[in-house]
């Protein structure tokens, strides 16, 4: 009888240790399928060694073995987080090394509680959906909660298939989260799944599979071979994208400003045989107050003038309200008949990289910015206007928020714009992973985008979300780049947002309350009877 029970007890942790394996290697599944490898397929299965490890568990197991999933997910996909950190931001590596792994655990608890739910949905008909509507739903909320961190969300990782994503102008990146998760537990279902009561269901969702499947092929298919906007209805301009490559460690020395200001003049001398009609230099390429350094910033009013171009840069500026000063992270506009400048000021900050959230909580958290102290946010979304051209300014951090790059779009902005500075993350997988989401404003919102990076990548990315021209990381660069402005009306997604993601989450809402409400009556149901 002993050994039996040791045979049992052997069997049960064998099996705890086998769930716990395919909890974890859909955690590094799932961080393989971003970039910067080249691993996107991995995405389309990378949940089934999950969803075949929470077969026959409790919800608080399942619980378990989402978060499991989630934190090797998070720890090896956001690594870089103390980097920022620690090297550029001067914080202990110990309080570094607590809030990433606090970030971490944080965004675990979204796939701990889809493993959680999808132990309730076992014997839903149409179980493939309602699963799929799940995630979406979870990484809506994750977009939005306490500031919102969207990063990185599933669908991001299909930003170099062209056909698959066209459908973001219709339902943002959350439709290609659905479609993911769709066949993933698709293939669970076909591969693990014991068909012999629910054959016939299976057997729709498969066929409603191949339909979402081949409409999602179809459509991006008329959207990249549809005519192009006759020539009359474009627009074209030249563009100059400037990457200087300066040391994070001295930018914001006074002594290198001076050079930092000669360095981004001679690179953008280079380009004036271009003869461009726009010059973008990054975000904080100016590492002063533009605003009251007459003689710096009369060397840019200058370069402007000289160019025969509009020159747009970043640079720290500041208000002073009643008795304290705000800072801010501005974008301004140069013409080059010397209006006065024209400037947007970055709406959405950083948490512990541009302010401190919960200050006096979190007392013990410098802040990250050299440059002039804790930022504000800016008052409001509105482009950068010159004559017929229209700029919505996304700064940094901002380009991963849809809803910040249609904001300016139903302002009537007819070019994107990213200034950023991604030398904080320096030599990791970061600035990829950046790149990458930026494509899917382009295409939710049928118009180019311009990306100016201090050390790269600085891009051009047409509207069908091609990336046209590509610098290359941590080297001083000049992209020259012709962009058409094609006339196009306001796509679905840009009049709706993301009306597909709060349909969804408001299904899965619904059907979790209908479970509980279901298995709450059931015992009542039995007493009367």
């Amino acid at each position: 009888m002993k050994n039996n029970h040791n045979t049992i007890a052997e069997k049960r942790v064998n099996l705890s240790t086998c769930k716990w394996l395919l909890a974890v290697l859909s955690g590094l599944m799932l961080t393989a399928s971003f970039p910067p490898g080249r691993l996107s397929w991995i995405a389309w299965f990378a949940l089934v060694p999950l969803l075949k490890s929470l077969e026959n568990e409790s919800p608080f197991q399942a619980f378990k073995l989402g978060l499991i999933a989630g934190t090797v997910h998070y720890i090896t996909l956001i690594y870089w987080i103390v980097v920022v950190l620690e090297h550029y931001g001067n914080l202990n590596p110990f309080i570094s090394i607590g809030i990433y792994l606090f970030l971490c655990l944080y965004l675990s608890v979204y796939l701990a509680f889809f493993s959680t739910i999808t132990t309730f949905l076992r014997s839903s008909r149409f179980i493939l959906m309602f699963t799929a509507s799940l995630w979406v739903g979870l990484e809506y909320l994750r977009a939005g909660l306490l500031t919102g961190f969207p990063w990185c969300l599933l669908g991001y990782t299909q930003y170099k298939h062209l056909y698959i994503i066209q459908i973001a102008d219709f339902c943002g990146v959350y439709g290609l989260s659905f479609l993911i998760i769709l066949f993933n537990v698709f293939l669970y279902h076909i591969f693990f799944m014991q068909h012999n009561k629910r054959g016939i269901f299976l057997k729709w969702e498969a066929l409603a599979v191949v339909l979402i499947a081949g409409g999602v092929l179809a459509y991006g298919h008329y959207r990249l071979s549809e005519d192009q906007p006759a020539k009359e209805s474009r627009q074209h301009i030249k563009v100059a994208v400037i990457q200087a490559n300066i040391d994070q460690s001295i930018k914001w020395n006074p002594a290198y400003q001076s050079r930092t200001i000669s360095t981004y003049q001679k690179l953008t001398r280079t380009t004036f045989d271009f003869k461009p009609d726009v010059i973008i230099w990054p975000e904080t390429a100016v590492p002063f107050f533009f605003q009251n350094n007459s003689e710096l910033s009369s060397k840019l009013f200058s370069l402007s003038k000289e160019s025969g171009a509009i020159l747009i840069f970043g640079s720290p500026a500041y208000k002073q309200i009643g008795g304290a000063i705000k800072y801010y992270n501005r974008a301004y506009l140069l013409t080059p008949k010397g209006h006065p400048p024209q400037f947007y000021d970055k709406v959405h900050l950083v948490p512990f990289g541009e302010y401190v959230p919960l200050r006096k909580i979190l007392f013990f958290v410098n802040h990250l910015v050299q440059a002039a102290g804790n930022f504000e946010k800016g008052d409001k979304i509105a482009p950068l206007n010159h004559s017929n051209l229209s700029f919505g300014t996304l700064i940094c951090f901002e380009a991963i928020f849809p809803e910040i790059a249609r904001a300016h779009v139903r302002e009537s902005s007819n070019i994107l714009i990213n200034l950023t500075n991604d030398a904080w993350f320096g030599m990791t997988s970061a600035p990829y992973q950046h790149l990458s989401m930026a494509v899917f404003r382009t295409v939710e919102n049928r118009l180019p985008l311009i990306r100016a990076a201090n050390t790269g990548f600085s891009a051009y990315i047409s509207p069908q979300g091609q990336i046209v021209a590509l610098s290359t990381l941590f080297s001083q660069d000049c992209l020259k780049v012709s962009v058409d402005l094609a006339k196009h009306p306001l796509t679905f997604y840009a009049r709706f947002g993301d009306l597909l993601a709060i349909s969804l989450l408001v299904i899965s809402f619904i059907k979790v309350l209908s479970y509980f409400w279901i298995k709450w009556n059931k015992p009542k149901q039995g007493r009367l009877s």
